[in-house]
């Protein structure tokens, strides 16, 4: 299962209203829709899987992969999700045009080093193609038309 941060708990863990263990918020970075649970548990923070599923449960993180996850006493228990996607000109569903633009829209706003730290959290903390379409006009200030241009094809915009 993959983990990804929620906007809550971006906006949370910002403003520390939710408590948070040194291990807790370790992992917390860690989790960026990109890494299983057993990478976050092996990269050496130390984290156990209760810690991880008390932060699912907080609504700080949250399950990807086309699959909710409901998390009791650290089993989980998937949930089909029905994903409604038009497709677009291309042919292509959001949801395809989300997996091909997310890669290259964090590739580009992690490029930017700590100017570019909130909008690379933005673009993490994105879950869907309408949400990255959103944060494109942002990206693309940032880095220039020219390096914005892949994310453009990519989002097919």
């Amino acid at each position: 299962m993959i983990l990804v941060k929620t906007e809550a708990g971006q906006q949370a863990f910002r403003d520390r209203t939710i408590r948070l263990t040194p291990r807790q918020r370790s992992a917390f970075f860690l989790c960026d829709g990109k890494r299983t649970i057993e990478e976050v548990q092996a990269a050496g923070v130390n984290i156990a899987r209760e810690d991880l599923d008390e932060m699912v449960s907080l609504g700080m993180l949250r399950a990807i992969n086309g699959v909710t996850h409901d998390v009791v006493l650290g089993e989980v228990v998937a949930s089909p999700v029905i994903v409604t996607a038009e497709a677009s000109n291309d042919g292509r569903s959001a949801q395809d045009r989300y997996k091909a633009a997310y890669p290259i829209a964090t590739r580009l706003s992690g490029s930017l080093g700590l100017r570019g730290f909130r909008l690379n959290l933005a673009v993490e903390g994105t879950s869907s193609y309408e949400e990255l379409l959103a944060l494109a006009p942002r990206i693309r200030a940032a880095v220039g038309p020219d390096r914005a241009a892949e994310l453009d094809n990519a989002l097919g915009t």
